[in-house]
């Protein structure tokens, strides 16, 4: 896929052709810098448009850059911009306001040539608007008092980057169903590990020389969150929280990697340093999904609520409002479904262009297998401006546009992207778990709350063991055709946490958030306050059984699973929920392992390699509950404790805590004839009596998550080292709030 916008060489690297969209623009000027930060321009030109194109261009030629303006370094460069709100005025000069109409006008433009634009397509970006050296952000606000100040010397310039042809490695090609993905920050990965060298560690070298470290563990693919550029140079000038963003889902332009989170931030640094993480992890099998937010971008929102003058001016707010930004049916507020600023106008189409060629280029150029998307919900508005709705089959959206022009890789594997939705955002339509259209996989949140019910809030919540059930197969209900959809099991990606909760250690530590510690640990604003959750009595070890049990739910469910860094040695947050604020060494992950950790980390290892020697828990469709093979088993079925088949009253009963089920392995391929798995959601022990394993065959166990296995260190085994239980009719007695798993040989 090829686009024309953004500043390139040409083959010869003689000249640089500029290219900007912008359709109500009336004048765009291209200044070109020999110094990213404090300095004003060498040399600025008038672009030329071709009309009703909206589109910007000059070409300039390298030898004159060189020769007559001396610039030998990078080229840095941005734009100014006029419009009907501020149109052009012959006796405008930098910091004044002449031709200024309005701040705003009826038609949404933003126009302010005091505020020099960062180009939505700069490949990389020189400094963020807030840094060690400039804290002061209302250098880049429109209104008044500040409309008429430069930005010039301190905007972020755009990079020209001349490009290369650095190797990413050789791709995995797995089939979605079978990946395992560990969702983590990729500053917060190392900048903590002592194995990594010290000037290495929080970038992306650094994370890369973990990828032979996540293989070991099982993981076969990594979800970085986001690493667009974001305002987050000024993270460590204090010891401190407010204003910090350490998530990064503020997105200040969807091309450039994060140069935080490079080891050599020099021009072209972050981008090469990138491809050279990526190639690391697909040298080690495993596929690197990022997380990207076309929901909003870090511009942000009014400065004061019902002040529509006031705006950042920094990039897409300046060079078209009402192409990037959906608005208020006045056009004089931004529409907002994200709680951080606004909706990106995910229903214009040159706006969706912009989404589309970012995503191109991050998994064409930069190598990226797959993308998780922030508040996804947006990206299906089915208008730009005056409301918010989502309609899931209308062509036009950004949902069936990204799948329409990229593709997403087919059900059994092969060339193509994994995509996957958190499925809601604020207000409105805007929850739809579960109504994403075809290709998209999605952040199963039905799936986390029922189980965390279950386990957590027997007596004041309600489950049913058919709710169990329906999440243990991969949601039929959300994704199979009885919902009018042609999806499947795999494109139900089940978590218990995530990066914006608690930890699963504190899932089933806390009762309640608590984000208001002071540094490291806190204060953080926000975060949900029904989490679901519940501290065990206070007994450590029924915690550590609970943290199991949420573990084993993942890894013996249809589905895919991800779950969070760090959750595999029982990561603590100390209860904070919303740590998005915290770019702390509490906040990352910490390698040095307590005994109990690193039990839990061997259980983890050990469940993630059998979810993926057993074909059977990764079925490609959902699973049938009749014999089709002729071997007399069924594929799948269902038992109560006592061993017998549960009827719907059994299934819809509230009242019932306990189930369990066995998959005929010979109809996946799979190395065991069959397996069984159990759950006991009561608080005391009770005794499964096993169905029948197969002719010739018995039952051994794999895993119990009950503390009794933890003192002998067998709450999971390797493979070879199962115990043998018997056949038909053995009666197994599983702890109160456990989870048996038994394979049959």
């Amino acid at each position: 896929m090829s686009w024309t916008l953004g500043a390139r060489y040409d083959a010869s690297k003689s000249n640089i052709s500029f290219q900007v969209y912008s359709k109500n623009a009336t004048r765009i000027d291209l200044y070109i810098y020999a110094t990213a930060y404090g300095a004003q321009e060498v040399v600025s030109y008038e672009m030329t448009t071709v009309p009703d194109t909206g589109l910007w261009s000059k070409t300039v030629s390298v030898a004159t850059l060189q020769n007559t303006y001396k610039i030998t370094g990078p080229v840095y460069y941005g734009y100014r911009a006029w419009g009907k709100n501020w149109p052009f005025s012959t006796a405008w000069t930098k910091g004044s306001a002449a031709g200024f109409i309005a701040d705003v006008d009826g038609s949404g433009n933003r126009f302010n040539p005091n505020k020099v634009l960062l180009d939505p397509y700069a490949l990389e970006i020189s400094h963020d608007p807030s840094n060690p050296q400039s804290t002061d952000g209302s250098v880049f606000a429109s209104g008044p008092g500040t409309r008429n100040i430069d930005s010039g010397p301190r905007v972020p310039k755009g990079i020209v980057l001349a490009g290369d042809s650095q190797s990413i490695g050789t791709r995995p090609t797995r089939a979605f169903k079978d990946d395992v993905i560990y969702e983590v920050h990729v500053r917060g990965l190392t900048r903590n590990d002592s194995s990594i060298d010290p000037a290495y560690r929080g970038t992306y070298k650094g994370a890369g020389l973990k990828a032979p470290a996540l293989a070991a563990l099982g993981v076969t693919a990594v979800e970085f969150l986001p690493l667009h550029e974001t305002e987050n140079d000024a993270n460590d000038n204090a010891v401190g929280t407010p204003g910090d963003n350490y998530w990064g889902y503020m997105s200040l332009n969807y091309f450039a990697p994060d140069r935080r989170y490079a080891y050599d931030t020099k021009a072209g640094g972050p981008t090469r340093e990138f491809k050279e993480m990526v190639k690391a992890f697909h040298d080690n099998g495993i596929k690197v999904f990022v997380d990207v937010v076309y929901n909003h971008t870090g511009e942000g929102g009014a400065w004061k609520a019902g002040d529509s003058s006031t705006y950042n001016v920094i990039s897409f707010r300046g060079l078209d409002n009402a192409t990037y930004y959906s608005l208020t049916g006045d056009k004089q507020f931004n529409w907002d479904n994200t709680g951080v600023g606004g909706n990106y106008n995910t229903y214009n189409p040159k706006a969706q262009d912009l989404i589309i060629h970012s995503l191109a280029y991050w998994k064409d150029t930069l190598g990226v297998d797959g993308f998780r998307f922030d508040l996804a919900s947006v990206l299906g508005n089915a208008q730009e401006h005056g409301g918010f709705n989502f309609v899931r089959d209308n062509s036009n959206t950004a949902l069936n546009r990204i799948i329409r022009d990229l593709g997403p890789r087919p059900g059994s594997g092969g060339a193509g992207t994994d995509f996957i939705a958190e499925p809601w955002a604020i207000g409105g339509n805007s929850y739809q778990v579960g109504n994403f259209p075809a290709g998209w996989a999605e952040w199963n949140g039905i799936f986390r709350d029922t189980f965390r019910k279950d386990q957590n809030q027997l007596g004041v919540e309600t489950v049913t063991p058919g709710q169990l059930a329906t999440r243990f197969t991969g949601s039929a209900d959300l994704y199979g055709e009885g919902n009018g959809d042609t999806r499947k099991p795999y494109h139900s990606v089940n978590f218990m946490v995530a990066h914006d909760g608690f930890t699963l250690k504190d899932l089933y530590s806390c009762n309640s958030k608590n984000n208001n510690q002071p540094w490291p640990y806190g204060p953080s604003d926000g975060g949900d306050d029904n989490n679901h959750s519940w501290d065990q009595g206070g007994n450590a070890a029924d915690q550590r059984k609970a943290a199991r049990n949420g573990f084993a739910f993942l890894m013996l469910s249809a589905g895919v699973p991800m779950f969070n860094g760090g959750d595999e040695f029982l990561r603590s947050q100390a209860c904070n929920n919303n740590a998005y604020n915290l770019d702390s060494d509490k906040n990352w992950l910490n390698y040095s392992l307590s005994a109990d950790q690193t039990k839990f980390k061997t259980f983890a290892q050990r469940l993630i390699a059998f979810r993926k020697a057993h074909p059977a828990l990764r079925p490609a469709n959902f699973y049938l509950s009749t014999d089709t093979n002729g071997n007399v088993m069924e594929q799948h079925r269902w038992f109560k404790p006592d061993g017998y088949v549960p009827d719907a009253g059994y299934f819809n009963n509230g009242s019932n805590h306990a189930i369990a089920f066995r998959i005929d392995g010979t109809e996946f391929n799979d190395s065991a004839s069959a397996l069984y798995v159990a759950y006991n959601g009561w608080s005391d022990n009770v005794n499964f009596n096993l169905p029948w394993p197969g002719n010739g065959k018995n039952w051994y166990r794999v895993a119990d998550t009950c503390p009794w296995a933890e003192t002998d260190g067998v709450n999971a085994v390797a493979p070879g080292a199962e115990t043998l239980l018997g056949g038909e009719g053995y009666s197994y007695g599983l702890c109160g709030r456990g989870v048996l798993l038994l394979i049959a040989k």
